[in-house]
């Protein structure tokens, strides 16, 4: 089990911080989606405080795998790989990264503009950054969930890419990130 990363895979520390955010981030849908869905109460309160929670936990990991991912290089990717592909990698993982720690934060600000405080799991009260304003939480709302579905649409087509190198180029670019080591790894 290697801690970082090599020439052919991630280590164990990237591979944790990218599959503990892909499941937050499917918790964070969830959650938002049964806020939805609850009339405005305690029960949706406590959901809207979860999302809150998880999301500034997102944030907090995003922040060190960026920290990781500078002094720990990524795998080189297969040789074969097309140029555009390349590019369009480049640019998925950068928008990614961008909405993994730009979500989160317009969140916040949507709380903030709205005076609702936003704790982590009730340990630690945040501050707020900006004052109670009801145009500015429309706004942040709005933007929060615009932001929201571009994460999760590009993360669809993340995983649709990994899938494909997987399943019809048969190259290691999904097995580098997997927890466990398969056969027929190539670079």
């Amino acid at each position: 089990m290697q801690l970082k990363n090599d020439e052919s895979r991630y280590g164990v520390v990237a591979q944790l911080f990218h599959w503990t955010i892909v499941v937050l981030i499917i918790v964070q849908f969830i959650l938002a989606n049964r806020a939805d869905d609850l009339p405005l109460g305690t029960a949706k309160i406590a959901v809207l405080a979860q999302h809150k929670s998880f999301g500034i936990t997102i944030l907090g990991l995003a922040l060190l795998r960026l920290i990781w991912r500078w002094f720990n290089p990524v795998p080189a990717e297969p040789l074969d790989i097309p140029q555009w592909q390349r590019i369009a990698a480049r640019v998925s993982h950068i928008g990614l990264y961008a909405l993994l720690l730009v979500t989160p934060v317009v969140g916040w600000l949507m709380s903030s503009a709205r005076n609702f405080p936003v704790s982590w799991f009730g340990l630690v009260t945040l501050p707020d950054f900006i004052e109670p304003n009801r145009p500015a939480y429309e706004f942040l709302h709005e933007t929060h969930e615009l932001l929201a579905g571009t994460l999760f649409w590009l993360a669809l087509l993340h995983v649709a890419a990994a899938l494909k190198h997987h399943f019809i180029d048969k190259d290691n670019v999904l097995r580098r990130m997997l927890p466990v080591k398969l056969k027929q790894d190539r670079s």
